[in-house]
């Protein structure tokens, strides 16, 4: 019996997205976006007012974080989980690897509002599962390369493998905030 491991790993991630993930983030408000649900929570906050002293990003809103990550981590807004799903989840891949446009945390647009960034989310989830549609066998066997550090001699298949979990892992967590603020 042939398995079709790549159509199998598409249809986990998208399956998530269509039926759990991306109809739970329908109806985000801005307050809900933004909302820290613990003191020294990190987010995406206008330029100048970051929590962290190494925020960064390309526009009027940065993000928080911090080398090393303090223990035990901080808390994170439903923006911050957004912005590191768009940028460091979709988006970067989706640029090192399918020619995305540039896509890092240092350079990106963040959103200041739900809609900005679900539209980006929506723009950089695309990118990611277009390249990885048009991968065959050959390029998934192929080594990822220099851009995943570490990792330039695995497999593109587990790299894919990986994104499906990250998403599937961040996702659920926004979820979990949006109960957490409708029953705050």
């Amino acid at each position: 019996m042939s398995v079709d491991w790549h159509g199998l790993a598409i249809e986990q991630l998208t399956w998530h997205w269509e039926q759990q993930a991306r109809p739970r983030l329908d109806g985000l408000t801005d307050a809900e976006y933004l909302w820290e649900p613990a003191v020294g929570a990190w987010s995406v906050r206008p330029r100048g007012a970051a929590a962290t002293p190494q925020a960064v990003g390309g526009g009027e809103w940065e993000i928080d974080f911090a080398v090393p990550e303090p223990q035990p981590a901080p808390v994170t807004t439903i923006a911050w989980r957004l912005g590191h799903l768009i940028v460091g989840v979709f988006g970067g891949r989706a640029a090192s690897h399918f020619g995305f446009r540039q896509c890092d945390y240092f350079t990106w647009d963040y959103a200041g509002t739900a809609a900005g960034a679900l539209a980006q989310l929506d723009e950089t989830y695309a990118a990611w599962l277009a390249g990885v549609r048009g991968l065959d066998a050959a390029a998934l066997a192929r080594p990822v390369g220099e851009a995943e550090g570490p990792f330039a001699a695995h497999p593109m298949a587990e790299l894919v493998l990986h994104i499906n979990r990250e998403a599937i892992h961040h996702l659920a967590e926004i979820a979990l905030l949006r109960d957490l603020w409708a029953h705050r």
